[in-house]
């Protein structure tokens, strides 16, 4: 297999809703940190050529001194991340070597993806240029404002988006060239890459692979290693 994939992990997020004295990506999950239980999923595949470790330039320091072996091992690449996620990837982005073919961008909050996924929406990337893992929405969805509600909003063609979310790399060097010309908020990768005109390919998505964004979240993830 061909190294064809580089991984951005961007881990540079400010954890406002994490009550906690440490950012998500650094707390323990199990003994190891989160950022790190990200990082395992790639690091050993043939066909990821680096991994590019995003971190806020406040907590590049602290990084390089508590984690310098992982990074070593792990042949990743620390990179200073920006004001928003999307400063972030295009940071790492403008890293990556042009002979790359592909960029997957993952959260480095989302520590148990599970390798069929990973598997899956790198061979769809590879086959149709763009593909991220989504799931359906099953809950009913409620439109609220001050907090009264206002309309009981279809799920139908509605789909949760996850990570790692896979790109040609010319395609996302182009989408995140042309940002400045999208006024609502960026919320993802695929986005951009949408605005930009390329389609975006979904393959199935698992409910292992959320987001730690709450306390709540990490205890349960701890529950999901301990029943391995």
């Amino acid at each position: 297999m061909t190294a064809s994939i580089a991984v951005i992990l961007p881990a540079a997020g400010r954890s406002t809703r994490f009550s906690g004295r440490e950012k998500k990506p650094f707390v323990s999950l199990d003994g190891r940190p989160v950022w790190l239980r990200a990082a395992e999923l790639f690091w050993s595949r043939d066909d990821v050529t680096k991994l590019y470790l995003v971190v806020a330039p406040e907590d590049r320091e602290m990084f390089r001194t508590r984690f310098a072996h992982l990074i070593a091992f792990a042949n990743a690449e620390v990179v200073d991340g920006g004001t928003e996620r999307c400063d972030s990837v295009a940071n790492a982005l403008a890293r990556i070597p042009e002979d790359v073919p592909f960029v997957a961008v993952h959260d480095a909050v989302r520590p148990l993806t599970p390798h069929i996924l990973i598997d899956t929406v790198f061979a769809a990337a590879q086959r149709h240029g763009a593909a991220i893992p989504a799931l359906a929405v099953t809950d009913t969805l409620k439109q609220v404002d001050q907090q009264r509600i206002t309309a009981t909003v279809s799920r139908q063609g509605l789909f949760q988006a996850q990570t790692p979310q896979v790109f040609r790399r010319d395609w996302l060097v182009q989408a995140y060239a042309q940002r400045s010309q999208i006024s609502e908020p960026i919320t993802d990768d695929a986005q951009l890459v949408e605005a930009a005109g390329h389609p975006v390919t979904i393959v199935p998505g698992s409910p292992l692979n959320f987001k730690i964004t709450t306390p709540e979240d990490l205890e349960l993830a701890e529950a999901v290693i301990k029943l391995r």
